[in-house]
């Protein structure tokens, strides 16, 4: 079963545009403080948001297991490197921290193709160009044990 997907939109590379920007947080006092803090970039940001939106929900069915992924990343220009780990990212689940009874917990916030990018085991990146269309064609297989025969052969008993 495999899910197959397009995201439109040129997917900004989040090795190379990250920022430091300023994390304000309250102390177990209670005062505000701040701290730097490294971030992704606003365009890394502004893609996660729309290319949130265009995952279908038939294909949000949280995948469990490891996963084969191949991508074909149009960009508008050559200029930007090839770099599928915000695309990856978007198609996990996504959480976010609430307290419950002074506890900080994680609670899920959007289903995602998958639970975690670590899941994907196999992965094939294209790069291409496509000056007025820029895009992300997906698609998504859950992987099946290879040593699948090898295990069988091995729980065989032969009656005598």
């Amino acid at each position: 079963m495999a899910l197959a997907f397009t995201i439109l939109g040129e997917p900004a590379s989040k090795a190379n545009s990250r920022e430091i920007g300023t994390l304000r947080f309250r102390d177990e006092t209670g005062r505000v403080r701040t701290r730097p803090t490294v971030r992704k970039s606003d365009k890394a940001l502004a893609f996660e948001r729309f290319a949130l939106r265009q995952i279908p929900p038939r294909c949000r069915v949280q995948l469990t297991g490891p996963v084969r992924v191949t991508l074909r990343i149009f960009y508008a220009s050559e200029r930007p490197d090839l770099d599928e780990s915000v695309v990856l990212d978007v198609l996990q689940n996504r959480y976010a921290t609430v307290k419950v009874g002074g506890m900080k917990v994680r609670e899920l916030v959007q289903r995602g193709v998958y639970a975690n990018d670590r899941q994907v085991r196999e992965k094939h990146v294209y790069h291409g160009i496509d000056h007025a269309n820029p895009r992300t064609e997906i698609v998504i297989e859950p992987l099946t044990a290879q040593q699948t025969a090898l295990a069988l052969e091995s729980t065989v008993t032969v009656e005598v």
